[in-house]
């Protein structure tokens, strides 16, 4: 990964704009400054289909590695599984995005 690109990005990038990785579904999203935290970039974990297309407006937000693991200690939940098969046996199934081209990415 080039930190040159992520320091361009953070100064010339748009307010809430997203970085293509080379992984799909882990992006960099441009934060605005708020209150007293200056601008800065995250991490956003945002599933995609087949095309490359998120399949959220917005995913999850990581703004630090402490953030990162408290994300993973509540993944680690056994009930949470259990939660989600009942969710996928209510919630209608969704519709796939269409396909994107031309964008941008940072290689991880």
């Amino acid at each position: 990964m080039s930190e040159d690109k992520l320091t361009n990005f953070l100064k010339s990038g748009k307010d809430w704009s997203r970085l293509k990785t080379s992984i799909h579904g882990i992006f960099i999203l441009k934060l605005p400054a708020y209150r007293r935290s200056p601008t800065r970039l995250a991490v956003e974990l945002n599933p995609v289909d087949l095309t490359g297309n998120t399949k959220k407006r917005r995913g999850l937000v990581i703004r630090s590695h402490s953030e990162l693991n408290d994300f993973n200690e509540l993944f680690q939940f056994e009930k949470l599984s259990k939660l989600l098969d009942m969710l996928d046996s209510v919630n209608p199934m969704a519709k796939d995005a269409p396909l994107k081209k031309g964008e941008d990415i940072i290689e991880l």
